[in-house]
């Protein structure tokens, strides 16, 4: 397990320096520079101050060594400075990643409780009414963007049933209750089309382990059909199930751009959009990185996770 884990750092850290040399590229490709943004546009600059404000950039160098300048400050914790706000964008970046780190983890739980349940239903039930209902069920929650579902979420509970007030987030340990109230809708919202997907996958790998000879035989010593569901073959369905969830986690830190625009959240999908439109290119690189990395952390987890629901499962 160590040689696995110490082998996939490695080709995390390869990734993320591919990652980096695309990013810092396509920034550099970009139209504008950092001196246009930094000064705007009604600013008129004299060549000796165009050549200072080059060399405080650090323009004025080729680059590849613009490209390991930055690498190295990125090694030692230091994203740079956002254009627009002046801040270090470590501190934005990790300012705003509490809230989209929660609204994920709701969004998992959420679509965890409602689809696991509703595919084992699904499969116990072959070709019966139920079976069918939870596959329409799945169908819809497929079918759905996230910005229908927000939107139509927000007009109903704002306007028809006024329950809900956007932008009123406060913080975890400021007021619990209010911040996952707050926190609530927009998890559902979010979980929708997770929960669709693990209804499927639910259903269609616990249907191939209920035809297993081990679940017939537990069937066959008198075991209550529950327990041989949950307890013998639902564990060994769950497989696919944990790469779909992990897969799923890394999206859903990366993309909470609709669902922190439509709710008025202050998260790093609303950080990033906001960076994009204002064209604050080391604050889209610090983004850009951190989600990769968080990307492939989790993707580890998901890994380990398998020996620990799988004992068969073991790494070389």
């Amino acid at each position: 397990m160590t040689t696995f884990i110490l082998r996939r750092v490695g080709q995390a850290l390869i990734t993320l320096v591919g990652i980096s040399i695309l990013t810092f590229t396509a920034i550099h490709l970009a139209p504008g520079n950092a001196i246009e943004l930094y000064t705007g546009t009604q600013v008129a600059l004299t060549p000796d101050q165009v050549h200072e404000l080059r060399r405080m950039f650090g323009l004025d160098k080729p680059f590849v060594v613009q490209y390991i300048d930055w690498v190295g400050r990125v090694v030692h914790g230091n994203l740079g400075v956002s254009l627009r706000t002046s801040r270090p964008v470590a501190q934005d970046i990790f300012t705003r990643l509490p809230l989209t780190a929660e609204l994920a983890v709701l969004a998992v739980l959420m679509a965890v409780v409602v689809g696991v349940p509703l595919g084992v239903t699904a499969a116990t039930s072959r070709n019966r009414l139920v079976d069918g209902l939870v596959r329409l069920v799945a169908i819809v929650g497929l079918s759905l963007p996230d910005f229908v579902t927000g939107t139509l979420a927000v007009l109903v509970f704002t306007h028809y049933v006024p329950v809900l007030r956007l932008g009123n987030y406060v913080g975890f340990p400021v007021a619990p209750l209010r911040n996952l109230g707050s926190l609530a809708l927009p998890a559902f919202v979010f979980s929708v089309g997770l929960a669709a997907v693990l209804m499927r996958y639910v259903r269609s790998s616990l249907r191939d382990v209920l035809l297993q000879d081990y679940v017939r035989t537990a069937s066959a010593k008198g075991l209550v059909r529950r327990m041989v569901v949950y307890k013998h073959a639902l564990k060994n369905a769950l497989i696919p199930v944990i790469t779909v969830l992990g897969i799923y986690l890394g999206y859903l830190m990366g993309g909470t751009v609709v669902i922190e625009q439509i709710f008025a959240l202050p998260g790093l999908g609303r950080l990033t959009l906001t960076a994009i439109s204002q064209r604050d290119y080391p604050l889209i690189q610090g983004v850009v990185l951190v989600v990769a990395a968080l990307f492939m952390l989790i993707n580890l987890a998901t890994d380990i996770l398998y020996a620990v629901v799988d004992p068969r499962i073991r790494y070389d």
